[in-house]
């Protein structure tokens, strides 16, 4: 690549489209499988839409289910890239420098795939405009809906823009200018922060709902998603050092397990203290926990779920805190995904159904969700993966023929 000021956006777009779409056969397969799973779960949707939301496990009494559960983990993740992007541009830490671009290419993903899940739940995409300023009945500033609507589009634009920045003057063989993206890194540093942040405020601020009703809500989503988002990313990061001519230094990879370490350790501590709150002197608020950990009048669906969530947790920690099990690839990798599977129930699942068992006047009807809700989730995730896969391949490939260059 020479520097060449005369390249266009219309010829970078068309780079980036012949650069996703070539491959070896399992890139091919790899993409085909992401296409028939996203076909299902569009077919699932066009039903949902057809039938309404009855065709879903959700009901009068637990009206947020799998697609909100998805929803809130997926925030969190999106939030973690800021663990990345600190060190990197704000630090200056040239570990980081190599691995920054991808966490912001998951961030842009996770975020795509909340307002997905967010849009599935509506019911249908023509109620979307309720939820636009202006067009529909936003109630900003008092509505913590309309909050989250405004943080996550708004670091949803800071993670396309950051990048795309960096990486078309790469592609045009120049160096970006600092002065011209820096102030927007430090934005979205604590944009990183507020898009969590107000998800948990979301949930705690409805006092008729004790089980989310506590303090602690918000700091133990800022610690689930500093643990559960950097330990997705040391798997990812791992799987394009060993498949991909892009290399990620070892010093990288132990930098963010040590950050996800401190992280699952405080999440853990921070369950220990709402676990001490509900059980040792229980008040008619600890319902919704018992519900969840004990079961509560025979109703029990969740008690498999949520000990798993721990159990794995548990596991996981341990294997992040010991030196020789953290610096051993198989056992790092291992712990990380574990962890990232125990997050995933916890934060879903676990956090969002008990909320609304038993209800305000103390009826229990438990959830499960349907067909519909299992491929259209499965869908989302799909997309997910199919625009992550894309949107890391153009960049490795810009990426690889930048340092070629700079040599």
């Amino acid at each position: 690549m020479n520097n060449n000021d005369s390249k266009s956006l219309f010829t970078f777009f068309r780079d980036i489209l012949r650069w996703s779409t070539q491959g070896s056969l399992r890139y091919h397969m790899w993409m085909g499988c992401l296409t028939f799973v996203m076909a299902f779960g569009a077919f699932a949707y066009i039903h949902q839409v057809r039938h309404g939301l009855g065709v879903t496990g959700m009901n009068d009494y637990v009206n947020w289910g799998l697609y909100i559960s998805n929803f809130t983990f997926l925030v969190g993740i999106a939030a973690a890239a800021v663990m990345l992007v600190l060190p990197a541009y704000i630090l200056h830490d040239v570990d980081f420098s190599r691995a920054v671009l991808i966490g912001e290419g998951l961030a842009v993903t996770a975020l795509l795939m909340c307002l997905a899940f967010v849009t599935v739940d509506l019911g249908g995409p023509h109620r979307i405009w309720h939820m636009m300023p202006v067009v529909g009945y936003f109630n900003w500033p008092m509505s913590m809906l309309a909050w989250d609507v405004i943080v996550l589009n708004g670091y949803l634009m800071l993670n396309l823009l950051i990048p795309f920045y960096i990486l078309y003057s790469h592609y045009k063989g120049k160096k970006p200018d600092p002065k011209k993206y820096l102030p927007f890194v430090i934005l979205s540093v604590f944009w990183a922060v507020s898009i969590h942040m107000v998800t948990a405020f979301l949930y705690a601020g409805l006092p008729s709902r004790p089980y989310w009703n506590n303090a602690l809500l918000g700091p133990r989503f800022l610690a689930s998603a500093f643990a559960g988002g950097p330990a997705l990313m040391i798997v990812i990061l791992s799987f394009i050092h060993e498949h991909t001519a892009f290399k990620i230094g070892s010093q990288t990879i132990r930098k963010l397990a040590l950050i996800v370490t401190i992280a699952a350790q405080i999440n853990l501590v921070m369950l220990g203290s709402e676990l001490f709150k509900e059980f040792y002197s229980p008040t008619h608020h600890s319902a919704s926990a018992t519900y969840l950990f004990f079961g509560l009048k025979g109703y029990n669906s969740l008690v498999p779920v949520i000990w798993t969530a721990i159990f794995l947790n548990v596991i996981a920690t341990l294997l992040f805190t010991f030196h020789r099990t953290r610096q051993n690839k198989s056992t790092l990798l291992l712990a990380s995904l574990l962890l990232f599977v125990a997050i995933w129930l916890e934060k879903g699942m676990g956090l969002v159904v008990p909320g609304f068992i038993p209800s305000p006047l103390g009826e229990i009807v438990e959830y499960f969700p349907s067909w519909v809700e299992i491929a259209v989730t499965g869908g989302i995730w799909a997309m997910g993966c199919f625009v992550f896969t894309l949107l890391i391949k153009a960049a490795l490939h810009i990426e690889l023929q930048y340092d070629a260059a700079s040599k």
